[in-house]
């Protein structure tokens, strides 16, 4: 049993408000001066079905979903369409109950909804309680919540004999529900969440379940958000004032965020009929002198390859956004996987030119989105935000401080009237937009309107005022000046300092093992760091977050630090490995890899025994290492 933190997992059907309340939760511990970190679980299905949302809570920095939980609250599927056995989906009323026990620690606490789950429906549970030494509470939470008028109020009835059994003061979820609830609904919740607290006081011994909350206390003021949350916000920041979209899980929380704060900043949202549309319109506004943006998860993110060649030819800076999700084709819309990245660096036509940054955290979501904004507009070149799932829905909690840097509106290399009356023109009077010989291949650009700014825009290759050309050598020479691009943009990310670099480093620099990953894994692998040295290895990691122009030397280095590393990474085919062989053309007999593919992400103590079975047991043994190692994992 963890004593030190508590994972509780929320869990019923969808349209019961787990999302909502396990927030909530969260939200109010972590006001109460503790560390958070949610994880969600539901089914891509329309109909909906069973769902589930873990709140880790600790005194302490959490990085990561547990390995496995310690308290479960289920309250079963009030929207069930079919409670038999023998339908399609099963028994789909007892699955908050039935679905959650395999992970549930020994010695954890089940709260369960006796007024909608009946335990008995599940073979040998009360042997599986016995067997495991599981505190269980029968509570008929839907009789208390019918009381008080609303059903949906078990949710907060709930959360009240969480607290008494955890001993958490209700004052931090009042406070909360002050704060989130309209005065009408405020009194009867705020009734039910004593009453359910007053009544386990009353009639259970508290002090027996060993799962409680440990207090804590912030060193700054903290927000709650996901990394989909902090895209937008430093989408935003960056002065983006345009975005088109098109629905699709899990982007559309992107989309959804930016469509409702663009208003208050005046800006537009367009949802339009497709995702070539989409990308369409966010160049056409780049053009037109607005910093702007769309994106969406992998089948939409394919229909935008041609809008994308065509900024890349037209020089338009753009920023894209690609949520990642289980394929191919529609495969599992909401579950986590990384295998999009083959698809997001090399989808377009021709050599192609672009820049692709994957975040780890939340933070890091919310600066690389701002720097992709930053590069796009400076090199005119488009930008591309690579994230899944996982981060785009998980909740942490951030420092407040993170989001202080200054609002840059800048449009980046765009010339000005005064300065386009210096610039060379054709004799036609087309000022020469793309110019052969320039400083880090970026020829500045006019906006539409400008007095001597004007010239041709085509997605054929064009001489430097615009014009179809297929002239050898004006394609060898604006070819190479695209390409030069990325050369400076890699010259600038390359920094002397690793406090300023994308890539995270974590551990003893002397380490003799190293961990490799990139994107949402990079806090379960730092977790497994730990656990690792104190377990008497010597091991450090690396989260990689720059994919395009790739992080060569700071790569390169880390693998060349030590005996040997293991890549992390949800994909099967073993993507970013094959990007770092790839990039660096060495290291084969230095790189092993751990994947894992079945709609989960890692939990730290699959990465812990991944290291220590793939790394140390094979070394000792003098085996050949595996070089792919498929995690059946949950």
């Amino acid at each position: 049993m963890t004593e030190d933190e508590l994972i509780w997992r929320i869990a019923g059907g969808s349209g019961d408000g787990i999302a909502s309340t396990s927030q909530n939760f969260a939200k109010a511990l972590m006001r109460a001066g503790l560390h958070v970190f949610t994880h969600r679980h539901y089914p891509s299905r329309i109909r909906g079905g069973h769902t589930y949302t873990e709140v880790r809570v600790s005194a302490d920095e959490v990085k990561s979903r547990g390995d496995g939980y310690n308290f479960l609250l289920a309250l079963g599927d009030s929207f069930a369409r079919n409670p038999q056995e023998n339908a399609y989906y099963g028994n789909e009323e007892i699955k908050p109950l039935s679905e959650n026990l395999d992970e549930l620690h020994e010695g954890g606490v089940i709260i369960y909804d006796s007024g909608l789950l009946d335990p008995s429906e599940i073979e040998n549970f009360d042997e599986r309680v016995e067997e495991n030494n599981w505190h269980v509470y029968d509570i008929d939470l839907r009789s208390m919540a019918r009381e008080h008028g609303r059903e949906v109020m078990r949710n907060t009835a709930g959360v009240g004999v969480t607290c008494a059994l955890t001993g958490i003061e209700l004052e931090w979820i009042e406070e909360l529900m002050e704060s989130a609830m309209p005065e009408k609904i405020l009194e009867p919740n705020i009734e039910i969440l004593n009453e359910a607290y007053d009544m386990i006081h009353e009639e259970y011994d508290v002090d027996a379940p060993d799962v409680k909350v440990p207090s804590g206390e912030h060193d700054e003021e903290q927000v709650l958000l996901s990394g989909s949350d902090a895209i937008a916000y430093g989408a935003l920041d960056e002065g983006c004032r345009f975005i088109a979209g098109y629905p699709m899980t899990p982007w559309t929380e992107v989309f959804t965020i930016m469509s409702q704060n663009l208003p208050e900043v005046g800006g537009i949202s367009e949802q339009v009929e497709d995702e070539i549309a989409a990308a369409a319109l966010a160049i056409g506004a780049s053009h037109a002198g607005a910093k702007a943006m769309s994106g969406s998860s992998g089948g939409g993110f394919a229909l935008m390859g041609e809008p994308l060649g065509l900024a890349e030819m037209t020089e338009t800076p753009v920023v894209l956004v690609e949520a990642m999700r289980a394929g191919p084709s529609t495969g599992m819309p909401t579950k986590p996987e990384q295998s999009d990245l083959e698809h997001v660096l090399y989808t377009s036509q021709g050599d192609s030119q672009r820049i692709v940054f994957a975040p780890g955290t939340a933070a890091e979501a919310y600066k690389q989105t701002r720097k992709a904004f930053e590069i796009a507009y400076e090199y005119q070149i488009p930008s591309i935000v690579l994230y899944d799932q996982k981060l785009g829905g998980e909740l942490a909690n951030v420092p407040a401080s993170v989001f202080d840097e200054e609002p840059n509106p800048s449009l980046g290399s765009t010339l000005t009237e005064a300065e386009l009356e210096d610039a060379p023109h054709s004799d036609t009077g087309k000022y020469k937009r793309f110019q052969h010989d320039v400083e880090d291949g970026v020829s500045p650009r006019s906006i539409p309107g400008q007095k001597g700014g004007r010239f041709l825009a085509t997605g054929n290759e064009h001489t430097p005022e615009g014009h179809i050309s297929e002239s050898p050598e004006n394609r060898v020479a604006q070819l190479n000046r695209r390409v030069q691009k990325t050369e400076a943009i890699r010259a600038e990310l390359d920094t002397s300092s690793k406090d300023d670099s994308h890539q995270t480093y974590y551990g003893p620099e002397d380490a003799d093992y190293g961990l490799i990953t990139f994107g949402s894994q990079q806090g379960t692998v730092e977790e497994a760091v730990d656990v690792l040295n104190e377990n008497g290895h010597s091991v450090k990691s690396l989260g990689v977050s720059d994919m395009m122009p790739f992080a060569e030397e700071e790569v390169a280095e880390f693998i060349e630090s030590v005996d040997e590393a293991l890549v992390v990474e949800m994909t099967a085919s073993a993507q970013f490995r094959g990007l770092m062989q790839k990039e660096l053309g060495l290291y084969g007999e230095k790189l092993s890899s751990l994947l894992k593919y079945n709609g989960n992400p890692f939990e730290p103590a699959e990465v812990v025994e991944g290291f220590e079975v793939n790394i140390i047991e094979d070394d000792e043994l003098d085996h050949n290492r595996m070089k792919f190692v498929p995690s059946a994992g949950d």
